[in-house]
């Protein structure tokens, strides 16, 4: 404490260190990679479904990757992934409905 109290405080009260700091660039690139990686798989599905079959492909795809990605952020942060990919793919096919409902008023097609 006499060289630097605050620091002693956050280190032994509060249990903040060097290693325990947040990392912005870190987090911005795996933020970056994992929804780059996350926009790839519709992607796919949209290259391989034939043209007849690619709304429902895609939804149901979309879906699918999410409640995957969600379980997987979930299991890497420590946090239930049964909450995670449940918030996660609901969200998911709450936000797919409005901006087809959206798109609906517009008249454009599905």
């Amino acid at each position: 404490m006499a060289g630097d109290a605050l620091a002693a405080h956050a280190r032994d009260e509060l249990g903040m260190s060097e290693t325990t700091s947040a990392r912005p660039v870190q987090a911005a690139l795996t933020s970056a990679l994992t929804f780059a990686t996350g926009a790839a798989m519709p992607l796919v599905t949209a290259l391989i479904v034939p043209t007849a079959h690619l709304i429902p492909a895609l939804f149901g795809s979309s879906l699918l990757f999410l409640a995957l990605l969600g379980t997987l952020g979930a299991r890497a942060g420590g946090a239930s992934a049964w909450k995670a990919m449940t918030r996660v793919t609901f969200w998911g096919a709450a936000a797919m409905a409005v901006t087809a409902a959206i798109g609906m008023m517009f008249g454009t097609r599905l």
